[in-house]
């Protein structure tokens, strides 16, 4: 068993475990050296390169785990839908507009469609000291862009046909669950040692359409796993009146975002699950006598919280961010 996994379940460890959304990035040299060859497309489906710059933290920075490199949009391309991954960001040239759109949705096989997500697992399995966490995004973040056709501030047009047409929000979320059922499925049987479900948009919805529109998909996701020992993260940016809800959606630890601290996190979720977090991205720039408080803070709050922290960003690491201060930070949560 590894740190990470026993404070997953809430066992005791000799220190902190800690990871880093986004790990594998544009922060690294050697991963920007990667990305130089190949589109991001590309490399999330070479598997000897996803492996590489899934490796290349876990050497660089020493973190607790592992977490694959690939993209949470390969489900809807999967299903039928084109994908463009460039400089403007994620795009679906034909974003979903009507329900005979999503009528032409398939629930694909992931050991044909996403087999490159299988291999990489595989081999990296074969020499990986820290464990593997696998991932996707939820059904409402996942349908969100899908509506969308790209990122957005306000998701508007996913809100309006969703919140207004309620057959047609259960007929797209629950394909959309249904495909991420067998794609975590394909992970867990090629070795994913941990899933993290990220919704990151579920702070778009308030807690009453969140309650319709997100965690009771995330549940059935999660029920639908064939886990043995694995522990399911979920994760959310702007889910500080969402901590209750996704710790009713089975999964054994909920992400927390740096806008509320993890003693008052523990009270919206209550003591049955882990606590991941949360320290600002941002104070990644600050010199390293100024980021130490903070890690410390995060730290207390975490012990204030009772067992069970796995210690991260609150959200994805930012491009730039100095590698010596990402290095200082993991030294300082596992006593230095």
């Amino acid at each position: 068993m590894s740190v990470f996994l026993d404070a997953c379940f809430k066992r005791p460890v000799a220190h902190t475990p800690v990871w880093i959304m986004r790990q594998a990035g544009r922060y690294l040299p050697q991963y920007r050296a990667v990305r130089e060859k190949v589109k991001f497309l590309e490399l999330c489906k070479t598997p000897e390169l996803a492996a590489e710059v899934t490796r290349q933290p876990v050497d660089i920075l020493g973190v607790d785990a592992a977490i694959l490199f690939s993209d949470i949009l390969v489900v809807p391309e999967a299903m039928g839908m084109e994908l463009i991954l460039d400089d403007r960001g994620p795009q679906f040239p034909e974003p979903l507009r009507s329900s005979a759109d999503v009528g032409k949705l398939l629930v694909p096989d992931p050991s044909e469609k996403l087999r490159f997500v299988a291999d990489t697992i595989r081999l990296l399995r074969k020499d990986l000291r820290v464990p593997l966490i696998g991932f996707c995004g939820a059904p409402w973040t996942l349908a969100a862009y899908m509506i969308e056709g790209k990122t957005s501030r306000s998701f508007e047009k996913a809100k309006a046909a969703l919140l207004g047409d309620e057959s047609l929000a259960d007929a797209l979320l629950s394909k959309i669950t249904d495909a991420l059922i067998a794609y975590l499925n394909l992970q867990l049987e090629a070795g994913a040692q941990a899933l993290q479900i990220f919704d990151s948009w579920a702070g778009a919805l308030g807690p009453d359409d969140y309650a319709r529109l997100g965690a009771p998909y995330v549940k059935r996701l999660i029920s639908g796993l064939k886990r043995q020992s694995q522990p399911v993260i979920v994760f959310g940016v702007e889910t500080g009146e969402l901590l209750g809800q996704l710790a009713q959606t089975g999964a054994d630890v909920v992400g927390v975002d740096w806008r509320v601290s993890l003693d008052e996190a523990r009270k919206r979720t209550g003591p049955s699950v882990a606590l991941q977090g949360n320290l600002d991205p941002a104070a990644l720039f600050l010199p390293e006598d100024k980021l130490r408080p903070r890690v410390a803070r995060v730290l207390e709050q975490a012990k204030a919280a009772g067992p069970g922290h796995i210690f991260n960003l609150g959200h994805g690491i930012l491009p730039g961010t100095p590698v010596a201060n990402v290095q200082a930070l993991v030294r300082q949560v596992h006593g230095d």
